[in-house]
């Protein structure tokens, strides 16, 4: 897994071209045993090989160009680009016109020299952090594909596309997990920024309070450079944070619950070599989770938000949603705007509690998910979808509720099943936890280095 670094410098020495890494992304994508089909919306197979054949031609011109120049980048069908229409992985909005402009994020990642292979397919307007879409497909992790295990979502053919090589990265959504949940999947990593750190004008909201844009790819660094860019920032390599300067919290209140064996092995063996190495991880109580569970019992601020923007649909066009997704959405039908206001003086209070009670660190360790990816047969009942969506959800959903940063980071070793260890930061402690990441990527030796 070649990280953004690695391909910018070889494209630049001439060692590699943007043509030949477009035809190697789209052949895998156009792979018959492969799971492009299902990891795709659409593919922009013909404008990516006239975009890599020009960038190849001013290169040996020696015209400038941006150290991105040539790589194949997927997106999420959320982002509104030229000329394309944003469906939203459903089938509601397909009759929708084309975009008249790209969001601001797509006209950075363009101006930066990316180019867009493909749109991600994706859970139904992001409502789920399993990545099932019964409209258009939904590809299968890495992992045991004999078997066939759900991907994550609602990210789900970002994560696969990135970890099957048929792009070099990824732009997604985090409403709940949404980027973290599937690189966590899918053995990548996956980075949810403080929500205010990205413009999300031109996207398709699910929840305006919650929602954020965030990276997957192969490395910390990756991440790094695609943050900076979608921000409208010149990407700088970030210094790792040293070791011993790491203060880290693993809370002992709801994280730990129902972990099945393989996260436990993984994130208690990652948690004992990040000590070793010199990492100051101190374990206690957190309240402040506790009461999260409890605020969001009918659903949450997600469900109320995406309520609100829904509803004239779902009044249309109730019969062709997901019925897992509508129902979903329908639960807010009757809250009422005073439970609205509670939600939220709720969630205003935990933020200000949790932020004084970790002040003394840098971040917070757990396990992404508690579970590995399940198989797609684990989902025939709607009971058993609902209680798994739980489940996944329940950790990375912390990190958006606080209103702060998270990252995921693959930490299962060659041939174990994918298990992510996760951070989670203060929001606007972005720089510090992105930082505090690579150096604990390199203390564990993942194959993602650049």
């Amino acid at each position: 897994m070649q990280t953004l670094k690695d391909l910018a410098q070889a494209l630049a020495s001439g060692a590699l071209h943007a043509r030949q890494l477009v035809d190697e992304a789209l052949d895998r994508i156009a792979d018959p045993n492969g799971e492009g089909a299902r990891a795709f919306m659409t593919v922009a197979a013909q404008s990516a090989r006239v975009q890599a054949d020009e960038i190849d031609r001013k290169r040996a011109a020696g015209v400038a160009l941006p150290e991105f120049a040539g790589i194949p980048i997927a997106i999420k069908d959320l982002f509104d680009v030229a000329g394309e229409v944003t469906r939203a992985g459903s089938r509601i909005l397909a009759s929708e016109p084309p975009a008249l402009r790209d969001a601001p994020v797509i006209a950075r990642l363009r101006a930066a020299g990316f180019i867009f292979i493909g749109r991600n397919t994706m859970t139904e307007f992001a409502f789920s952090g399993l990545g099932l879409n019964p409209h258009y497909g939904t590809p299968a992790s890495p992992f045991d594909r004999a078997t066939g295990r759900i991907p994550g979502g609602s990210t789900s053919g970002g994560a696969v596309a990135v970890a099957d090589g048929m792009a070099a990265a990824s732009l997604g959504t985090d409403t709940g997990g949404s980027c973290r949940i599937p690189a966590a999947f899918c053995g990548i990593v996956g980075f949810k920024p403080t929500a205010h750190r990205v413009p999300r004008d031109g996207v398709t909201p699910l929840a305006h309070s919650l929602d954020s844009i965030g990276p997957l790819a192969n490395s910390v660094s990756c991440c790094v450079a695609v943050d900076a860019l979608v921000r409208g920032v010149t990407p700088r390599p970030l210094a790792s944070a040293p070791l011993s300067d790491i203060r880290l919290l693993l809370p002992t209140s709801l994280v730990l619950n129902d972990l099945d064996e393989h996260v436990t092995k993984a994130f208690e063996r990652g948690v004992d070599e990040l000590s070793r190495a010199g990492v100051s991880i101190s374990r206690q109580p957190l309240p402040e989770l506790l009461r999260i569970p409890e605020i969001n019992s009918r659903g949450g601020i997600a469900t109320a938000e995406a309520y609100a923007w829904h509803r004239p649909l779902l009044e249309r066009f109730r019969d062709q949603y997901d019925p897992r997704v509508a129902n979903r959405i329908l639960k807010a039908a009757e809250f009422t705007d005073q439970y609205v206001r509670e939600m939220h003086d709720a969630r205003a209070e935990v933020i200000a509690g949790f932020e004084q009670a970790t002040a003394d660190v840098d971040a917070l360790v757990l396990p992404t998910t508690p579970i590995i990816p399940p198989p797609f047969a684990a989902f025939a009942h709607d009971a058993d979808y609902v209680r798994l969506n739980v489940l996944v959800l329940r950790n990375p959903s912390l990190a958006n509720f606080l209103d702060g940063c998270a990252i995921s980071l693959p930490i299962h070793r060659h041939g174990e099943p994918p298990v992510g260890l996760m951070l989670i930061g203060r929001r606007g402690t972005d720089e510090r936890l992105l930082a505090i990441a690579q150096g604990i990527e390199s203390a564990l030796n993942q194959r993602r280095l650049c």
